[in-house]
C-alpha cells in the first residue's frame, strides 16, 4: 500500500476527504492544506482524474528524521530513483517547511537535487537534467520541525487547470476552489442556480460539469504518465470508462449574469470550448436590475472588491444596493459571497449566517452565507424567539 497526500486549497480539506473516501481511499487524515490517504498506486491516478477539489497527488518515496542538511542528502539518496525515473528525464525539486530549525530553504533544495541527482547517476551513468519550468518529473520535500519527507509528484499541471478555460480575469478563481465553495452552498444538480457576476464563468462552468459528472482531469495529461511504473493499459481503461457521456449535455437550471459585454464574451468562449454552451443560460445584466429565474433557488459568486482607493468607494455605494437587490428579488434564496474585502457584510447590510475562511491562492477570503427569508434574518429570529415563550 502506497502513502499519498493530496494538497488542495485551505478550508477545503474536509471536502477532499469526501472525495477520497468515495474513492476507496484508506487511512484518510486531513491537516492544514491537504490531506494524507493511502492505497494502491492506481488509486492517484483515479484521484487525478476524478477529485474537483485537489491541486496535487504527491506519492511519498521516501521520509527519516533530520537534524541537518548532511540528513536531507542521506534520506533523498536513499531511493532507488532509476526504478521510476529514466535519466532523460528532467526533474525540479521544491520545498517547503513548517517550523523547520533550518535556516536556508533554498540550499536544502539543493541538497535535495545533489542527492537525486547523484544516485540516478551512480546507478544509471547518466545525470539528469533540471527544468524549473516544465520539468517532466516535479518533486516535492517537507520538513516539519524533526521530520522530513519526499514526495514525487504525480500530477505535474495543477488540477484546478482543467484546461477548459480559454479566457480568464483580471484575478480568476481557481477551478477547484469554485467547486468547493458549490459544495459548501450546498448546490447540487437540478437545484436553480445563479452567478449573477460570473466573469469569466468559472462558478458556472464547474456547475455545469458537476450536473452532467463530467470528470475534471479528462482530457489533459499528468507527471504519472512519464513514470517507470505507469501502468498504460489500466490509465486507458479508467479514461474509457470515465470519458464515456453520463448525462446528456442538455440546458441545466444554471443561470449567469455580468454587466460587461467583454467579459461575457469571454464566458461564453469558455462554455463553448468545453462543450457547455447549450448546458449554461447567459446574458448581459446589471446585477441591480436582475430578478429570480427561479422561485427558490442558490446564488454562488465572486462580487469585484477593491483595491485601490477609488474601487473602494465605488463599491460602499455597490453592496448595500446589492443588499437590496437580494432582499427584495431574492426572497427564498440563499447567497453565497466569495471575497476577500472583509467589510463586505457591513456594508451590504444583510445578517451573514455563516462565515467560511477560504483561500484563492495566497489570497485570504470568506465566503459569506445570506438566507433570504422574507422580512429579512432579524424578523425570523424575533419570530422564533416568541415561539419560544
Amino acid at each position: 500500500m502506497e502513502k499519498f497526500f493530496a494538497t488542495c486549497p485551505r478550508g477545503l480539506e474536509l471536502l477532499l476527504a469526501d472525495d477520497l473516501r468515495q474513492l476507496n481511499a484508506e487511512k484518510i487524515h486531513a491537516i492544514g492544506g491537504g490531506v494524507q490517504f493511502a492505497g494502491d498506486f492506481a488509486l492517484c491516478y483515479r484521484v487525478n482524474l476524478e477529485s474537483r477539489i485537489a491541486s496535487r497527488v504527491l506519492w511519498q518515496v521516501a521520509s527519516g528524521a533530520y537534524r541537518s542538511e548532511d540528513d536531507i542528502y542521506r534520506i533523498a539518496y536513499a531511493p532507488a530513483w532509476t526504478d521510476w525515473l529514466d535519466p532523460a528525464l528532467t526533474i525540479r525539486v521544491d520545498v517547503s517547511a513548517t517550523k523547520s530549525p533550518l535556516t536556508s530553504l533554498n540550499f536544502v533544495t539543493l541538497k535535495i537535487k545533489d542527492a537525486v541527482c547523484d544516485k540516478i547517476r551512480a546507478l544509471s551513468k547518466r545525470r539528469p537534467s533540471v527544468d524549473t519550468r516544465a520539468p517532466d518529473i516535479p518533486i516535492q520535500g517537507h520538513l516539519t520541525e524533526g521530520e522530513f519527507t519526499l514526495y514525487l509528484d504525480t500530477t505535474g499541471e495543477p488540477l484546478f487547470k482543467r484546461g477548459q478555460r480559454i479566457a480568464t480575469g483580471e484575478a480568476p478563481l481557481r477551478e477547484n476552489l469554485a467547486a468547493g465553495i458549490l459544495r459548501l452552498a450546498g448546490w447540487t444538480p437540478g437545484v436553480t442556480l445563479l452567478d449573477p457576476m460570473c466573469g469569466s464563468g468559472t462558478i458556472l462552468m464547474e456547475a455545469a460539469c458537476m450536473a452532467l459528472d463530467i470528470a475534471p482531469g479528462l482530457g489533459r495529461h499528468f507527471a504519472f504518465e512519464k513514470f517507470k511504473n505507469f501502468d498504460a493499459p489500466r490509465w486507458r481503461e479508467l479514461i474509457q470508462k470515465r470519458g464515456a457521456p453520463r448525462r446528456p449535455r442538455t440546458s441545466q437550471p444554471i443561470f449567469g449574469s455580468d454587466l460587461s459585454a467583454d467579459v461575457l464574451r469571454a464566458a461564453r468562449a469558455n462554455l463553448a470550448g468545453a462543450g457547455l454552451e447549450n448546458v449554461v443560460s447567459l446574458k448581459q445584466a446589471n446585477v441591480l436590475e436582475i430578478t429570480a429565474p427561479a422561485s427558490e433557488g442558490i446564488i454562488v459568486t465572486n462580487p469585484p472588491y477593491g483595491v485601490r482607493l477609488g474601487e473602494q468607494q465605488a463599491l460602499a455605494e455597490l453592496y448595500p444596493q446589492i443588499g437590496d437587490v437580494l432582499k427584495k428579488q431574492f426572497t427564498g434564496w440563499r447567497a453565497y459571497l466569495l471575497s476577500a474585502d472583509m467589510m463586505l457584510p457591513k456594508l451590504i447590510r444583510l445578517a451573514v449566517s455563516k462565515r467560511t475562511p477560504l483561500f484563492n491562492g495566497a489570497l485570504e477570503c470568506r465566503l459569506f452565507e445570506y438566507k433570504m427569508v422574507e422580512g429579512g434574518m432579524r424578523k425570523k429570529k424575533a419570530e422564533e424567539l416568541s415561539d419560544l415563550r
